[in-house]
């Protein structure tokens, strides 16, 4: 398997203490991995891309 090629979150502040976000290539399996810091031998959870969506759409609701 691939290593997953990590995205810093654009609404990060200065410094590693952020939200990076990886998808898995379809042709692998249809997944969204997230990690506290740019160190991805941390806790990383793992979802799929209806539930991260499902996620987004809560946290962005005013």
């Amino acid at each position: 398997m691939p290593t997953p090629t990590w995205q810093k979150s654009s609404y990060c502040q200065e410094g590693e203490a952020c939200v990076h976000i990886s998808a898995a290539p379809a042709s692998i399996a249809r997944t969204i991995h997230l990690t506290e810091s740019a160190d991805p031998s941390e806790a990383v959870l793992t979802t799929t891309p209806a539930a991260f969506a499902a996620l987004l759409q809560t946290l962005t609701r005013r």
